[in-house]
């Protein structure tokens, strides 16, 4: 028996378990959706999916409880997958290394996936159980939410009947979310052509690594490291003094996480390569100064590699340096109406070289959205202004607070009742599906609350396993006292 399943409460943690062991990288849901049909038929419950892959099962109320008026609860399908680059975990096919550590569950090497397996889990362990009090219910699972919430915007009239849902996406055990930021993406790419490597050259690789990332919502205001920034600037500030020439330039992976590792093969003539070696080792001294807080773990190496033959013609070279190095990255502005709540951001996310183009990702939030438009626009000039070609894309509404709102009345009432203390009711800077699911279904009343994950989009993600337990009382409280409304 799994160390994880062997935790109370036992029907689920179970589940999770079970999770951890069924691939499901965003765009891959196939497997969990499946998992989750045959879920359905082993305890006779009606479900559907719908023509975008989302899946809802429903449950009839509690024997005894006369309410009609039902509950949707939703959690996504997918999950952010992220490695070490030392794992050979393949996402498509491994089960997640789930195991206990202290008081929390890691992953080896990789994210966990409690975001958002432990919401999947609380649900098919309402579903499964027949000693909780509840009305009529609907599970709700969407597909791609980490990927540009493809789940959500797919979301067909009528698929859902009810009018009251909990989001069971929320990292922070102890806080009620009744708003969320919205987002957009904006990619920009560089065509190039490259020229022969000047024979005097050396091939060198540059890598950075052991940086904390973390999610480009959640954590974005934290001054975390940018593995990408960071290589550029050494590029940049010492390209022309050593005569750097670029053969490839790659980091980052996801848009919606901030970037952990980088990787450059450059080419500099014979005579440079010692002192390269010495300003690199300089260079990460001055970044691990300047990250010692947030970032301790920063590592940077170089190393010689086979020649390359081919580099990056000079002028893109310089176009693409100098696009990064003004690209902006992280908190562009705090919130007027919530403390301690950022208002707009951006996320320098992913680097990539492939077929002669470069290609940058970049995700914007804000939970205004005149605000939202006004970096996105920022952030494409800067790529403009250097030649590149840019392309806006995966626009989504935020969630606008409601404090009157019936069910946060409800379940904050719960938490206080429970725990003997008021939760934090508040908005959050990270996207939820809620502000889409507001399109197809205007008259739904949502709350949003989970248990506290940390590290979330990173290997380092984690889930707590005593605010879990809180979590799972606080939901089996909230369905008792709506049952009665």
């Amino acid at each position: 028996m799994s160390e994880i399943n062997k935790l109370n409460p036992r029907i689920l943690w179970t589940y999770f378990d079970q999770i951890l062991k069924i691939p499901r990288p965003s765009g891959h849901e196939e497997n969990i959706r499946n998992f989750l049909i045959e879920f359905a038929k082993q305890q006779h419950l009606e479900y559907q999916t719908d023509p975008t892959g989302n899946l809802v099962i429903r449950k009839p109320a509690t024997k005894g409880i006369s309410t009609k008026k039902g509950m949707v609860l939703q959690s996504h399908m997918d999950m952010v997958g992220e490695k070490n680059s030392r794992s050979s975990h393949d996402f498509l096919k491994d089960p997640i290394q789930g195991y206990v550590d202290g008081t929390w569950i890691r992953a080896r090497d990789t994210t966990l996936g409690a975001d958002d397996g432990i919401g999947i889990a609380a649900q098919m362990a309402v579903l499964a159980s027949d000693d909780l009090v509840h009305g009529p219910l609907e599970c709700l699972f969407t597909i791609e939410e980490e990927t540009g919430l493809k789940g959500a915007f797919g979301l067909q009239k009528d698929f859902i009947h009810y009018q009251t849902l909990l989001n069971l996406d929320s990292e922070d055990e102890g806080e009620l979310f009744i708003g969320c930021a919205g987002g957009s993406d904006l990619s920009a790419w560089f065509e190039y052509d490259t020229e022969p490597t000047p024979l005097d050259h050396k091939s060198i690789q540059l890598h950075i690594s052991g940086l904390i990332g973390g999610h480009s919502g959640d954590d974005i205001h934290k001054g975390r490291a940018n593995s990408i920034i960071i290589l550029t600037r050494f590029l940049y500030d010492y390209g022309d003094k050593l005569g750097i020439r670029v053969h490839k330039f790659e980091g980052g992976n996801l848009r919606n996480a901030i970037p952990r590792e980088a990787r450059a093969i450059i080419a500099v003539p014979g005579e440079k390569v010692e002192s390269l070696i010495s300003h690199f080792a300089a260079f990460h001294q001055i970044i691990r100064n300047e990250y010692q807080r947030t970032d301790p773990g920063i590592e940077m190496h170089s190393r010689s590699v086979e020649p390359v033959k081919q580099v990056i013609l000079r002028d893109i070279q310089k176009r693409l340096l100098m696009s990064l190095y003004a690209c902006p990255h992280g908190v562009i502005s705090w919130s007027q109406q919530m403390p301690d709540m950022v208002e707009t951001s951006t996320n320098l996310a992913s680097l990539t070289c492939k077929d002669h183009k470069i290609l940058i990702g970049t995700s914007q939030r804000s939970s205004l959205d005149s605000a939202k438009s006004y970096i996105s626009h920022k952030v494409e000039n800067t790529f403009l202004l250097a030649g590149a070609k840019t392309k806006r894309s995966g626009s989504y509404p935020g969630w606008e607070p409601n404090p009157d709102s019936e069910i946060v009345k409800i379940t904050a009432g719960a938490y206080q009742s429970l725990f003997s203390t008021q939760p934090v009711i508040r908005a959050i800077h990270a996207g939820l599906e809620c502000g889409l699911f507001l399109e197809t279904y205007p008259d739904l009343d949502m709350v949003s609350f989970g248990p506290t994950i940390k590290g979330a989009h990173s290997p380092d993600e984690r889930l707590d396993i005593e605010s879990t337990i809180k979590f799972w009382n606080l939901l089996v409280e909230v369905l008792k006292r709506s049952a009665s409304y």
